[in-house]
């Protein structure tokens, strides 16, 4: 027995945690300085194919980093990482 149901459906908790794990990875980068504030993060359509999840995964994960200050979203411009004094 393989251990799952065969009417299981994919995206489970696993799935849950997805976009977590984009805003962990995205959140590392700024704190290292690897991200410096002002950096435009890629488009998320380009982030979801880089981490290799859903695009909704990561607008999920851009709505996390945005509520704890880091990045900032401007309509037709782009995502940036916010500058420190602003987070």
């Amino acid at each position: 027995m393989s251990g799952h149901s065969d009417i299981e459906a994919e995206g489970g908790s696993d799935a849950e945690l997805a976009y977590m794990r984009v805003a962990i990875d995205i959140e590392s980068r700024i704190k290292s300085g690897e991200l410096r504030p002002g950096a435009r993060l890629l488009p998320e359509r380009e982030l979801a194919t880089y981490y290799g999840v859903a695009y909704l995964t990561v607008r999920r994960a851009m709505k996390v980093l945005r509520e704890r200050g880091l990045i900032n979203t401007m309509h037709g411009r782009g995502t940036f990482v916010a500058n420190r004094s602003e987070s």
